[in-house]
């Protein structure tokens, strides 16, 4: 478990008991987990600090997910942070827009198994390992 001490994970979420859900989940297994509430304040922490992987929420009031995604994509310092989408969008097409058209690195929809997520960010770790760039 101690292995991911360093690993930071920043959930962009606008429901604040899904944040909390999250931090719960993933300090277990040993991950610093910060919430941010709601697209804006996620963009302002990741201004002023890094972190390991983005999970992020789409549909969100102020600015939704994927006007978050596409900032941060396009911003040299955060476009190469993995992004997970959190959501209750769960059709299909869902999916498929945003694996395989965003390119999003993973898609978990809302409700989720504790495992699941703690699955899906495992997954980023063993295919992306941490290269200094």
């Amino acid at each position: 478990m101690s292995e991911h001490k360093s690993k930071t994970i920043l959930y962009i979420e606008d429901d604040p008991e899904m944040i909390d859900l999250a931090k719960v989940i993933l300090t277990r297994h040993g991950f610093e987990v910060k919430g941010a509430h709601g697209g804006r304040h996620g963009l302002d922490i990741l201004a002023e600090q890094p972190v390991d992987v983005i999970l992020l929420d789409l549909m969100m009031p102020d600015v939704d997910g994927w006007e978050v995604f596409q900032q941060l994509k396009s911003n040299k310092a955060t476009e190469n942070i993995p992004v997970i989408v959190v959501t209750a969008r769960s059709q299909p097409i869902d999916r498929v827009l945003g694996l395989h058209i965003a390119k999003v690195d993973d898609y978990v929809c809302k409700p989720f198994r504790p495992q699941e997520l703690v699955e899906s960010i495992n997954k980023l770790f063993q295919k992306k390992p941490t290269q200094s760039t």
